[in-house]
């Protein structure tokens, strides 16, 4: 009988990687919580989910922004990886997801550890830099088309050596593809030329799971 070798491909790869770690109980519920609130299920995938959290542990990071919180599963990683007395400032324009997130984190016991900020990012992001709030770790994951903004803010307010962690570079081939040229693809284009060429940072970019950039502020 002849040897079947299976061609390998990415979702390949992700599938195997993926089945090499046991269930998270407490994700998990998170994610169905999103599905059975019929929110969008576009949370950050586990395996980098796992990442932000080794990240956050790594560099000793207290206090972090995300930008865009969804039913806070990119929050509860983050919060996992900071410090015992770290912070989670969490940007989210619609007032039904950041309940749920709320409550997920809550449930997981990260509630106390948590500030909300209902509303449009932008202006919470203006907000924050008038109060002289600086942070150690961020993770952008919204509205693409102001994926250049949120950037541009995270390394106004960021400390020297922090992390900034951005999802969905790919857009689902999107980005990749030339005959694309909406708003979303633009912007997100622009967005991953920033992070490769911007001096003040440091930076990588990861294909997988529809992509993840990481850069280290100067």
């Amino acid at each position: 009988m002849k040897e079947v070798v299976k061609k390998m491909t990415m979702q390949n790869v992700e599938t195997y990687l993926d089945g090499l770690y046991a269930e998270d109980a407490e994700l998990t519920r998170i994610q169905r919580s999103i599905v059975h609130n019929g929110m969008p299920a576009i949370s950050v995938a586990e395996s980098y989910g796992r990442l932000l959290t080794m990240l956050a542990k790594m560099s000793g990071a207290e206090h972090a922004l995300e930008i865009g919180a969804l039913g806070g599963y990119s929050g509860l990683c983050i919060l996992r990886g900071l410090t015992a007395s770290g912070k989670l400032v969490s940007l989210e324009l619609k007032e039904e997801y950041a309940a749920l997130a709320q409550q997920n984190l809550t449930m997981a016991g990260f509630g106390e550890r948590v500030e909300y900020r209902i509303g449009e990012a932008i202006h919470a992001l203006e907000a924050l830099e008038a109060e002289g709030r600086k942070f150690d770790f961020f993770f952008i994951d919204a509205d693409k088309e102001n994926y250049p903004n949120y950037l541009e803010y995270a390394i106004r307010l960021a400390r020297p050596g922090a992390i900034i962690a951005a999802d969905n570079l790919m857009l689902r081939g999107r980005t990749l593809n030339l005959e694309k040229q909406g708003p979303s693809v633009l912007a997100m284009r622009h967005f991953n030329e920033q992070m490769a060429q911007d001096e003040r940072l440091l930076s990588t970019m990861l294909p997988a799971y529809d992509g993840l950039a990481i850069a280290i502020v100067r």
